[in-house]
């Protein structure tokens, strides 16, 4: 009897000089995603490039593209054949004879949508080795690892995808009997 009010009043004096933290002070904020703490356009390229490899099967290549911000119009001067078909505002295009990713401003890298958009562009660095039957064929993969990326942030892409769809299929539009 002894014994077990003496465990009773060491614990008790445990509990009165080693106060515990409530639930709030011990649950911490997630750390930041990576691509959040990037502070450079390397670093950032780095983050998602890490993400596209335990995501998809696309490898990675050697080098990695040039990556330039430009304006609307600069974009759509070069847009040609690398076009995707999805309409809407053009955020992005990579060229693969220069490659180049090129970033349509306003760009921000703190911001999840902008940074979607690069690394659509980057899941394009990588398909180029590849053969297609169309450009339009590339997007869908590209699209999907996008929106995948953008749920992993809470968020989703605003992508039409019916369009994406029927592009990818490479079939001619303008059919006549």
């Amino acid at each position: 009897m002894h014994r077990s009010r003496l465990a009773a009043a060491l614990a008790a004096a445990l509990i009165a000089l080693c106060p515990t933290l409530t639930r709030a002070e011990t649950e911490t904020e997630p750390p930041a995603a990576t691509w959040q703490q990037a502070e450079s356009m390397p670093t950032l390229v780095s983050a998602l490039e890490l993400w596209l490899d335990k995501t998809t099967d696309w490898p990675r290549r050697d080098a990695p593209p040039r990556i330039r911000l430009v304006s609307p119009w600069q974009a759509a001067a070069r847009q040609g054949a690398t076009a995707s078909f999805q309409r809407g505002k053009l955020r992005g295009l990579y060229d693969p004879e220069r490659v180049e990713i090129l970033l349509v401003r306003p760009w921000s890298p703190r911001s999840a949508q902008d940074v979607s958009v690069l690394l659509h562009e980057l899941v394009h660095h990588r398909q180029v080795p590849h053969h297609w039957y169309c450009p339009a064929a590339q997007e869908l993969s590209a699209y999907r690892l996008q929106d995948s990326w953008l749920s992993e942030q809470g968020l989703e892409a605003n992508v039409n995808w019916i369009a994406v769809v029927l592009d990818a299929g490479c079939t001619p539009r303008d059919i006549h009997p």
